[in-house]
């Protein structure tokens, strides 16, 4: 199973979050890179990837990520499932918090793709998220604050990481 890590990163919080998935995940990774250095059509060559996204100003994505997702949103990924984690800021931008997930899997989902990582809302104190599924009762992915809650940021990754192994195991016995 090829499996990639996609990030963008303005501060840096999101590309140390995907290294640290990275060491995690270790030689099960073959690409992990800025979603600048790897197209569309290069994602599409991957069993999974896993995207890094933050939210930026009021529910926007960071700012590397808006032409790809219009190039994603053009493509067939009927083959390929995602994951999400990303960084938001859940005390200041309470009604938009880890919103990139949802705007693309909004574009990726009528496409095809499937999903592994939901992660549950317990724990995070936010109003709204366009990243909310399962009646509300889950993320689309791990949402992390290392504005507000950086002393959990380790352990989400690494609970994540497992999460994922766990349900990628389900989907083939021979990850």
């Amino acid at each position: 199973m090829r499996m990639a890590i996609v990030w963008g990163s303005t501060t840096g919080n999101t590309e140390v979050a995907a290294e640290k998935l990275h060491a995690i995940l270790g030689d099960k990774v073959e690409v992990c890179c800025n979603v600048d250095d790897l197209s569309a059509d290069d994602m599409l060559g991957f069993d999974v990837v896993l995207i890094g996204a933050s939210t930026w100003d009021i529910g926007e994505l960071q700012y590397d990520w808006p032409p790809r997702v219009t190039e994603m949103s053009e493509r067939d990924w009927s083959k390929v499932t995602f994951g999400f984690f990303g960084c938001g800021d859940a005390h200041h931008y309470d009604d938009t918090f880890v919103d990139a997930f949802g705007i693309i899997w909004e574009q990726i989902e009528p496409k095809g793709a499937k999903l592994i990582g939901r992660w549950p809302v317990e724990g995070y104190e936010f109003s709204d998220s366009r990243s909310l599924c399962n009646d509300r009762q889950q993320f689309l992915g791990l949402p992390l604050d290392d504005d507000n809650e950086a002393e959990l940021t380790d352990q989400r990754i690494e609970a994540w990481a497992e999460q994922i192994q766990r349900e990628l195991a389900e989907l083939s016995p021979s990850v």
